[in-house]
């Protein structure tokens, strides 16, 4: 007898295929080519970004108010100071980072006090995503893959002079990095119930206006600097300003910042190392305004990876006039007293 010829059933074959499809999918998952891209609105992550940072400051000044800090130190800074934890700062990172959860799941958001133990989400409302001064202001909105979105969190930025009752240092913070720009800032000071926010090429909030650069050849600079991480600065600047400069030491990364941003001051100096949280709001509000932030080598500050925490170069911020200080005054001599040491 010869070789049997065997012919396969169109309909079994099709069945055998679909069987073998369903278990790679049932096993393996959906391929990425099954899957639509998940996109993110600017404009809602704006304004849920705003209902959030309220609902930290009112976490901040209420506990402030009651004077239940309960306050305790989280170990020191590489400059040896006390690195100070309140009550304050741990309600108002979980008002926001659980906030963020709730209405953005799996949206990777970094805050300062990451390892706080987590509560049920079943205590944080619902958050409102409207706000009728972006809606007003923001005419476009713009969707963002969501694996390109950092967003980092400061719930209680100037903690010791939170401690010490100086509230006017004290911001709450969110800030909004796309592809790791800082793209969306948003700064509250709780204890004026003040909040100031701005998206680079969209808008900004009315409470924020752009401020001429007014000073003049003979005028004297007005630098502001960290009262409690002086580092060199102070050495440094005299040394490259001279002495017509007026030095104003301040509590709170987000405080000095606003200083420059509102026109009170002509830069923000810092020479040790500092927290992306810290400054990543204050970075895309200037942005938004034409300003620049830099480490004291002229590089721009990347906002993409939590692995990076720490920006370790130094900081200028300035609205005008950036690379004249960066280049002819302010980092030369950082250099030369770094020989020196």
């Amino acid at each position: 007898m010869g070789p049997a010829n065997v012919r396969l059933n169109p309909i079994g074959a099709a069945a055998c295929f679909a069987f073998g499809l369903c278990m790679v999918i049932y096993i393996f998952g959906f391929p990425d080519w099954f899957q639509k891209e998940q996109k993110i609105s600017l404009k809602e992550l704006l304004s849920v970004s705003i209902a959030l940072v309220e609902r930290g400051g009112n976490r901040v000044r209420d506990i402030r108010e009651g004077n239940t800090l309960a306050e305790k130190s989280k170990g020191k800074t590489k400059e040896g100071a006390d690195e100070v934890l309140t009550e304050g700062d741990m309600e108002s990172h979980r008002a926001i980072v659980y906030g963020f959860a709730k209405t953005f799941p799996g949206l990777q958001v970094i805050s300062e006090e990451s390892d706080i133990r987590p509560v049920s989400f079943k205590l944080i409302d619902n958050v409102n995503s409207k706000n009728d001064e972006v809606d007003k202001l923001i005419k476009n909105d713009m969707s963002v893959p969501f694996n390109k979105v950092t967003v980092w969190v400061d719930p209680l930025d100037a903690t010791q002079e939170y401690k010490e009752n100086l509230k006017q240092y004290v911001t709450v913070m969110i800030c909004v990095a796309v592809n790791g720009q800082p793209t969306i800032g948003v700064i509250h000071k709780p204890f004026e119930q003040k909040t100031v926010w701005a998206w680079v090429g969209s808008g900004h909030s009315s409470n924020l206006q752009m401020v001429e650069n007014k000073r003049k050849d003979g005028d004297p600079y007005n630098i502001i600097i960290s009262r409690s991480h002086t580092g060199d600065v102070m050495e440094s600047v005299k040394e490259s300003l001279g002495n017509n400069t007026n030095i104003v030491k301040a509590g709170g990364a987000g405080y000095k910042t606003l200083e420059v941003i509102e026109g009170r001051a002509d830069a923000y100096v810092h020479t040790t190392r500092i927290k992306k949280w810290d400054i990543c709001a204050g970075n895309a509000i200037l942005s938004a305004f034409h300003g620049k932030m830099t480490t004291l080598e002229g590089a721009f500050i990347d906002y993409s990876s939590r692995r990076e925490v720490v920006n370790n170069n130094g900081l200028l911020a300035t609205l005008s006039d950036h690379y004249k200080y960066l280049e002819q005054h302010i980092a030369k001599p950082m250099e030369h007293n770094k020989e020196k040491r």
